[in-house]
């Protein structure tokens, strides 16, 4: 049985973190932005409820942040320990 050897380096989770820092950064951004664009909206028109309809639509992602870090975290160690221990039952 031929062995192959893996390796795992803890820098390869830095483009995840990074991505998650920029999703957070964009979105918080991203609302901000519409919050000035419906302030300037007249009240009851079809382009304030467009906007406020966009505001409450964007806000629930960042609701979504926590679980979808723990997903990314566990897929990780499900990756880790299947990568470093599955190929310990040939031995």
């Amino acid at each position: 049985m031929q062995t192959t050897e893996v390796k795992f380096d803890i820098r390869d989770l830095l483009p995840i973190g990074l991505g998650l820092v920029v999703l957070g950064i964009g979105l918080s951004y991203g609302l901000e932005v519409l919050g000035d664009v419906m302030a300037d909206q007249t009240a009851g028109s079809v382009e304030e409820s467009a906007t406020n309809a966009s505001i409450n639509a964007i806000a629930k992602m960042p609701e979504k942040l926590p679980m979808l870090v723990t997903v990314i975290i566990a897929a990780v160690i499900i990756g880790v320990l299947v990568r470093y221990l599955g190929g310990m039952g040939g031995q």
